[in-house]
């Protein structure tokens, strides 16, 4: 028997394998180069890029918490010029995907970037939604579906790349976020970003993120991503990407038997930094052992 086709197609861009890296956990991929061959992986999501510099929040902005960990990084980046004279030419070094994720405080700030990243080499764009809307009065723009259409709308008309956006859960229906972005002309959505959580101690009788709050990810939230996931792609046409809590084969294949396209891994990374090539590797024997010829037969496959 010849080997299982792993191949997906996202917005038009094909994929050698549907396993991807989350951003924010891997860099923009020189960090784990020595530890994974970026060869091997579907697609390198790099971590946010702004268009100036940001310093991040004050720390301590880390905690490891039961299931996973809260962070507020606070979307630290050196700014697109570093980006585009380091990070790019590094990656295109590799043959995997370029997914750049835009970060912004406002819908013109996101698209200096877009426009920027119009004339480089890269293959996707991923909009990280979930920072505060300062225009808006820090509401963030993925928890208001009108702000979500709207500021998809305008990344859109001025992106040379597909568009993925990226969408918060911190929303009470993840469908209507998915339906707003598809209305916007979203080529695709990824999902979940963290869930907002806290830590205190007890001892100090303070809160343990200098931010008070923070974002939670790892394996504790995989249930929640799981279903968010299934009800986004059954609300709309275009593809999707899910994350959250992915550390294994299995983990990945349920994003996919419930309408995921491809996954992206995210906290996994900071435990195992091989993770993402075991996960191919996983998928493919699932396959072998099962006589699936593609993985395209699996998305979804749950109804």
């Amino acid at each position: 028997m010849s080997r299982p086709d792993l191949s997906v197609s996202i917005a038009g861009v094909e994929l050698k394998n549907p396993v991807m890296t989350a951003s924010g956990t891997f860099g923009s991929g020189m960090e784990y180069s020595e530890f994974v061959d970026l060869n091997r992986l579907g697609g390198v999501t790099t971590k946010g890029v702004a268009n100036v510099p940001w310093a991040g929040n004050p720390v301590p902005r880390v905690a490891e918490v039961y299931g996973g960990m809260l962070n507020a990084i606070g979307l630290q980046n050196p700014g697109i010029d570093v980006f585009c004279q380091r990070d790019i030419p590094f990656l295109r070094q590799y043959d995997t995907r370029i997914m750049v994720n835009v970060c912004g405080h406002t819908t013109e700030e996101y698209l200096e970037v877009v426009e920027r990243l119009a004339e480089e080499p890269v293959d996707l764009l991923e909009i990280n939604i979930s920072c505060p809307n300062v225009k808006e009065g820090g509401i963030a723009f993925g928890q208001d579906p009108k702000a979500v259409e709207a500021i998809t709308a305008a990344v859109k008309a001025k992106a040379a790349q597909p568009v993925i956006m990226k969408l918060s859960p911190n929303v009470t229906d993840i469908t209507e976020m998915a339906r707003a972005a598809e209305a916007g002309g979203a080529d695709g959505i990824s999902l979940i970003n963290t869930l907002t959580g806290m830590k205190i101690d007890v001892n100090r009788r303070t809160f343990v993120l200098a931010n008070k709050t923070g974002g939670m990810s790892g394996p504790a939230i995989k249930p929640i991503a799981v279903r968010m996931v299934y009800q986004a792609a059954h609300a709309v046409k275009i593809p999707v990407i899910g994350m959250g809590g992915i550390r294994n084969a299995e983990d990945a294949l349920e994003f996919i038997l419930a309408g995921a396209t491809a996954v992206s891994v995210g906290t996994a990374n900071f435990f195992d930094p091989y993770a993402t090539v075991e996960i191919v590797e996983g998928i493919e024997r699932y396959l072998e052992e099962n006589h699936i010829g593609s993985v395209k037969e699996l998305i979804g496959a749950v109804s």
